[in-house]
């Protein structure tokens, strides 16, 4: 895995020029939600699409 610092300077670098800090924060914010995902699948805290299921029965 790239470090963070360097993913969100490539990804920022994608943005056009145009790009407002909005539009960067919310791009900084996905990328940390989809690291923060891969790091619980590593760890193996999942999720069952049954026991998801469920908990939205719940609702």
């Amino acid at each position: 895995m790239i470090p963070a610092k360097q993913e969100a300077l490539e990804s920022i670098r994608k943005l056009p020029d145009d790009a407002d800090m909005e539009e960067i924060m919310y791009r900084l914010y996905v990328i940390d939600k989809i690291r923060k995902g891969q790091d619980a699948v590593n760890q193996g805290q999942l999720t069952t699409s049954e026991a998801l299921m469920r908990e939205i029965e719940k609702w």
